[in-house]
């Protein structure tokens, strides 16, 4: 992650310099080199996908400098991401926020028993019920038909047997650290409201799509509680994407960061959405002349 927009531009290097100055420890090596058991730790991952996803956008910006954009949305610690872009808070802001947010995760992981499946091929009703069956949390609501349900191992696991009989195709456990978005990260939620209380905050200089609300956020009041608040609440992804399009009118979505799993999902909630993904300097040089089109 970031190996080579590193090697091929001082603007990425520096905010992997800036970020292992900062954090007094080589995310940077871990980015690129790993172990990946070492990379997909908590406290690990989500400063690697911050950082990387803003590197991302520096180069981005070097190579097209007319590029613009009109909103940010990001899925969980990717609406971090999307205020810094923002100009909610600057680099190292969010960064002490998401290395917090991380730490504190890690640390709820750790002292509960949780765990994440998703749920795919169902009605959003019938997951609910078995959610509420199961006692347990809608933690996303990804595309429609696949939605992630969070929370103690044993309620999950007994979800996961029910499905089926609430007309669920499939039901899959997750490798994922603990139960993100659920009651069982309560303590994080908590320990994290005077971080961001103490974080100086700006109303962002474009528009932001809250997780939790699924609508934009500009108040510093509003944006600190929706960021405590994402830590046990759902991630509403499908109404997310959807106000993009059909309030702010994007009409061109570009995904920052390894992989192509957003993009995934918005061919899901609507297809036929144009979505560009980046993830190295490859993909980054194959989409400039997309994104140019775009913007003539």
């Amino acid at each position: 992650m970031g190996k080579d927009l590193s090697q091929h531009h001082a603007s990425a290097a520096n905010l992997f310099s800036e970020a292992d100055r900062r954090l007094q420890r080589s995310i940077s090596q871990i980015a690129f080199a790993g172990p990946i058991e070492e990379l997909t730790k908590t406290a690990n991952c989500q400063v690697a996908l911050y950082v990387h996803g803003l590197a991302l956008l520096e180069v981005l910006r070097e190579e097209l400098a007319t590029f613009t954009f009109q909103a940010a949305a990001g899925l969980s610690l990717g609406e971090f991401t999307a205020h810094a872009v923002a100009g909610t808070f600057d680099f190292g802001t969010g960064l002490q926020l998401v290395d917090a947010r991380s730490r504190l995760m890690e640390e709820a992981c750790l002292s509960t028993t949780g765990m994440m499946a998703a749920f795919v091929g169902g009605e959003e009703t019938a997951v609910r019920e078995v959610a509420q069956e199961a006692d347990v949390d809608v933690a996303n609501l990804n595309s429609p038909g696949q939605i992630v349900l969070s929370g103690a191992t044993d309620n999950i696991q007994r979800a996961i047997s029910i499905a089926k009989e609430k007309g669920i195709r499939r039901a899959v456990p997750l490798n994922v650290a603990g139960a993100f978005h659920s009651r069982l990260m309560a303590s994080a939620r908590t320990q994290l409201i005077p971080i961001l209380e103490n974080a100086p905050i700006k109303s962002p200089g474009a528009v932001v799509i809250a997780n939790v609300t699924a609508a934009p956020v500009k108040e510093p009041k509003e944006i600190r509680q929706t960021l405590a608040d994402q830590v046990t609440g759902s991630v509403r992804w499908v109404e997310t994407i959807n106000y993009l399009l059909d309030n702010v009118g994007c009409n061109l979505l570009i995904e920052l960061g390894p992989g192509r799993v957003l993009a995934g999902l918005v061919g899901r909630i609507r297809k036929g959405t144009e979505v560009i993904s980046i993830e190295n300097l490859n993909s980054l040089r194959d989409a400039l002349p997309l994104i140019r089109a775009a913007s003539d």
